[in-house]
């Protein structure tokens, strides 16, 4: 009786924090960093296989999400209170 109400207060405070604006604003980032890592590795990208992170396309794509998501990170989106919601 007590894991079912202990995962659904876990479910509840998953589905709070994903419907966050900063966190969607952040998986955002995540997306759009790796597709751009994925872009220059197809268009800069390094074919000697010199290079550590362009001749490989996994490391292009997670380099790209790490930086897209701490450039979203820097942003802070404030949430609205109900205060100022009705004024």
């Amino acid at each position: 009786m007590s894991d079912s109400r202990y995962s659904n207060d876990t479910v509840t405070k998953l589905k709070k924090l994903l419907s966050s604006r900063n966190t969607q604003k952040n998986i955002a980032g995540f997306i759009v960093g790796a597709l751009g890592g994925f872009i220059y590795y197809r268009l800069v990208g390094c074919n000697s296989g010199g290079c550590a992170i362009t001749s490989n396309p996994t490391m292009s794509i997670l380099w790209g999400a790490a930086m897209g998501y701490l450039l979203a990170d820097i942003f802070k989106i404030r949430e609205k209170t109900k205060a100022e919601d009705t004024a």
